[in-house]
């Protein structure tokens, strides 16, 4: 078993990594405070290749799999952006997967190329406010009108809504009485977001405020039949194909921010001396962040296991819930230590490692909850009864 990261690997972490150096942690601190999306960033994300390095060669991009799109998200988080930089192109990277697997040839023709040079912004419209994880449980409705569709309803939490042209909107067409499982009769719409018909109010909140998440209404939204993912009734089987993927991409923006917590203490713990000596030699201090460098490393070998699985085709669900779960509980570590490390000054904006720990506290909760993960893991893989 060869351990050694692939050439073409480390050129690609090499390459994005100077990309990112040009946007610094006061870059990402302004566009924070000031709740602004990093256009810049994100120009500069596209322009190099890497908004569109996912998609597939033949609509212009970059064909690449999921492991090099983990490299990819990885450093752009350790770089110091975390999650509001991993925000701005993640969705683009890969939340198009269900139309590059199972959209219309003349769909992934006229939108996917768009997506590779970063001209078109999709958003992603799943969670509402009275379902949350229980998907087959949403509102959402879309009724047939002539060759296409009306859409009423509400979700939460649609990252990017306020830029994004688009919207991969997950919808019932067929009520739950009228299905012999609650997994059916649900459809993948890409629709319009600008839209007299839809309503986006930015949810303040904790943290990751470059990339704002919105309610989004939807009150008689007009939606083309061309724009139906695939077949009508099967869009909860398609969410399904990717969601391992999107699981082994967060554990890798959470094992990047736990890389830029993990570094910036350490630099503070060799500079800032008390007691005639560096903090750092004292083993309160050294030990928590020796230990996590053990859980980042840990982490960096899962998240790559789980990248290697999905890229193969193999089942993945163990992996990459795995990921998810050790990933984020290291990069959260290492953020809490790094404010524990910088001590009052931990609680200062100046510092920049308490918008580590808002963002790391994120990649617990989204796209699924820890436990969430945890129950994969005890129903699939360790065969315990499913208790919800």
């Amino acid at each position: 078993m060869d351990f050694a990261e692939s050439e073409d690997h480390r050129l690609v972490r090499e390459a994005v990594r100077d990309l990112c150096a040009r946007f610094d942690d006061d870059y990402w601190a302004e566009r924070e405070r000031t709740h602004t999306f990093p256009w810049a960033f994100y120009d500069a994300m596209a322009a190099g290749g890497w908004v569109g390095v996912a998609i597939p060669e033949r609509y212009g991009g970059g064909g690449q799999g999921i492991a090099v799109a983990a490299i990819v998200l990885e450093e752009v988080a350790a770089s110091g952006a975390c999650m509001n930089g991993a925000s701005a192109i993640h969705m683009s990277i890969f939340g198009m997967h269900p139309v590059v697997l199972h959209g219309s040839e003349e769909m992934r023709a006229r939108y996917l190329p768009r997506i590779a040079t970063g001209d078109l912004h999709v958003a992603f419209g799943v969670t509402e406010p009275d379902a949350g994880l229980d998907t087959t449980a949403i509102t959402t409705r879309a009724v047939r009108d002539g060759d296409g569709y009306r859409v009423h309803g509400r979700k939460v939490w649609t990252s990017k809504a306020l830029e994004s042209e688009k919207v991969l909107l997950l919808v019932r067409t067929t009520p739950p009485s009228e299905v012999a499982k609650r997994t059916e009769g649900l459809s993948l719409l890409l629709a319009d977001l600008r839209d007299p018909a839809v309503t986006i109010i930015p949810i303040p909140k904790m943290g990751r405020n470059a990339v704002a998440s919105c309610e989004v209404s939807y009150d008689g939204l007009a939606v083309s039949g061309d724009d139906l993912v695939g077949e009508e009734g099967r869009g909860f089987r398609y969410l399904l194909d990717g969601l391992n993927a999107e699981r082994v991409l967060i554990a890798a923006e959470a094992l990047g921010t736990g890389r830029a917590a993990l570094r910036r203490a350490v630099v503070y713990a060799q500079e800032r001396r008390v007691f005639g000596r560096s903090i750092g030699a004292n083993q309160a201090v050294a030990h928590p962040l020796a230990e996590a460098h053990a859980r980042l490393h840990a982490a960096a070998l899962v998240v790559a296991e789980a990248a290697w699985t999905v890229d193969r085709g193999d089942p993945a669900g163990e992996a990459a819930n795995t990921a998810k779960f050790v990933a984020a509980e290291a990069g959260f570590f290492a953020a809490d230590t790094a404010v524990q490390t910088h001590g009052g000054f931990g609680y200062a904006e100046e510092f920049h490692v308490e918008r580590y720990f808002r963002e790391a506290r994120l990649q617990r909760l989204a796209p699924l909850p820890q436990a969430m993960a945890l129950n994969y893991l005890a129903q699939s893989v360790l065969g315990l009864e499913r208790s919800y």
